[in-house]
């Protein structure tokens, strides 16, 4: 039980992520509180299982462009605050590196569009907030497209939602648009076990929803009321980005779910579907069908890989 706290800590932090992969974590963690032990090629397997096989991409600006160049930014795995072991080794997207990159894009005078590559099931809430707030500002600076290539669901939905233009590929998703956090309790458990933990403590609501005790209705209102202030957060960018009412974003956008294309589009989540081929070669300008590899090759792509 000395992971105890950290499940805890886990499972009680507000998730703007889809549930499965949160189980996918959350079983991560429990695995090696039963002690087990897996390398960091274990870890990474079985996060890139659950996200479908897709890599991570999150480094340095590769090549060299001349003026109006677009500027391809990865978003890809589940969304982490800052970087450390974890997410090196497990595939994270951390959004101070992603942020880093993005502010490299916008200052860049050879950029002229910026291109967010998303593949992500959303991850914690921890400065996804500030980081829409960056993409949204950066409106009239210059041309910002998101692309969910194949998933923005959660927290990836909330910052792809604030470029001024959002695609998703055809066999793409995007929505989940809600946050949810969840209480563990090892109370029949540590009796089984014949462990009693007695918690020694100051303030009205220290520890009042640790794992040993049952979860009071108070300690309840609690949790629900910091879900729903998330919530209410993610809505209202949401509604900011693609310019409707909140009320339209609560009630007709998924409500929760994750969503098709076609749907997406007929919601008014996206403004089209396409290829990310076809979307980076309709940025620069270049004929091409899907799969083209010329927009690739063109001089005007910087790819942050």
């Amino acid at each position: 039980m000395r992971y105890a706290d950290v499940i805890r800590a886990v499972s009680e932090t507000p998730w703007a992520i889809m549930p499965g992969m949160l189980a996918v974590i959350t079983d991560l963690l429990a695995f090696r509180a039963a002690g087990g032990r897996l390398s960091k090629e274990d870890i990474r397997q079985r996060i890139a299982e659950a996200q479908a096989g897709k890599p991570a991409a999150d480094s340095a600006r590769v090549g060299s462009a001349r003026s109006g160049a677009i500027a391809v930014l990865p978003l890809f795995g589940v969304i982490t605050p800052r970087a450390g072991m974890f997410a090196d080794v497990s595939g994270m997207a951390a959004l101070d590196r992603f942020r880093a990159r993005f502010r490299e894009a916008l200052a860049d005078e050879q950029v002229g569009t910026i291109l967010i590559r998303a593949d992500t099931p959303g991850g914690s809430v921890d400065l996804v907030q500030e980081a829409a707030d960056e993409i949204f500002n950066a409106r009239g600076k210059k041309r910002v497209v998101g692309i969910a290539d194949t998933m923005a669901a959660s927290a990836g939905y909330w910052l792809l939602s604030q470029c001024e233009e959002l695609v998703v590929t055809p066999s793409g998703e995007v929505g989940s648009i809600g946050v949810f956090s969840a209480h563990t309790e090892y109370t029949q458990a540590l009796e089984k076990a014949g462990v009693k933990t007695t918690l020694i403590r100051a303030g009205k609501f220290k520890a009042e929803s640790n794992p040993y005790e049952p979860l009071t209705e108070e300690a309840r209102g609690a949790m629900q009321a910091r879900v729903n202030d998330y919530y209410d957060s993610f809505v209202k960018a949401v509604a900011r980005g693609r310019g409707v009412k909140s009320a339209d974003v609560r009630g007709g956008f998924g409500e929760g779910r994750v969503v098709g294309s076609s749907e997406a589009k007929s919601l008014g989540m996206v403004d089209g579907v396409a290829t990310f081929e076809d979307t980076l070669s309709r940025l620069a300008g270049r004929s091409g069908g899907s799969g083209s590899r010329n927009a690739v090759a063109d001089d005007r792509i910087l790819s942050f890989v």
